[in-house]
């Protein structure tokens, strides 16, 4: 078992940053690749991004290229995202989640074996 908190959410202006983090314990947190999601009232949990076991690769959502940026430390048992200029259509709640095994970025919520209770990121205009 692994247990996923994530924390950081909260209030911002469009334009600005927040940065959210993931603790996990439980089993070898260096055993597992790790993604976000996240999901806006009527809509589908999506996919944002996501990194390998070792934190030497990453992958993002289109949406959120070249704005997020997603690390790893496995010494901490911590996986960040830090999300800048902000726009309202980012406003969702945000899940972080954990996956064994190859892993290449998948957005298929289905792949994801373990996951945290969310944090809300609400972006103003």
């Amino acid at each position: 078992q692994v247990q996923l908190v994530e924390s950081g959410g909260g209030l911002v202006q469009a334009g600005g940053s927040l940065r959210l983090s993931c603790a996990a314990s439980g089993r070898t947190f260096s055993n597992y690749a790790m993604g976000w999601f996240r999901q806006a009232p009527r809509k589908e949990r999506e996919f944002v991004a996501g990194i390998i076991w070792s934190g030497r690769r990453t992958y993002y959502a289109d949406a959120v290229k070249g704005r997020f940026t997603l690390s790893k430390d496995n010494a901490k048992n911590t996986v960040s995202l830090q999300m800048n200029s902000l726009k309202p259509e980012d406003t969702a709640v945000y899940y972080c989640a954990a996956t064994s095994g190859y892993y290449s970025g998948s957005n298929d919520p289905r792949e994801y074996d373990y996951w945290g209770q969310g944090t809300q990121v609400t972006v103003s205009s």
